[in-house]
């Protein structure tokens, strides 16, 4: 899936999909063990997919925004 349809999902659904691609990357590897794998490009686009949906979950956590606040330096006496 490209960015900007995985982008138009809810969080709710993403991570639904992020579980997903997870367990049909484990079916697929445990297929490249037992030599049953007919397309092994797949394993990487599945990988990437899960990565990019991933990396929209945390986009979404560390909105421009909402920086993590920085310590505020100690006082000197």
């Amino acid at each position: 899936m490209k960015a900007f349809e995985l982008r138009q999902l809810s969080d709710a659904e993403l991570t639904k999909r992020i579980q997903e691609e997870e367990e049909n990357l484990a079916n697929l590897k445990f297929q490249k063990v037992m030599g049953q794998l007919e397309n092994p490009m797949k394993l990487g686009l599945i990988r990437k997919d899960v990565a990019r949906m991933k990396t929209i979950l945390q986009e979404r956590k560390l909105k421009p925004g909402t920086a993590p606040a920085q310590p505020a330096a100690p006082a000197q006496a």
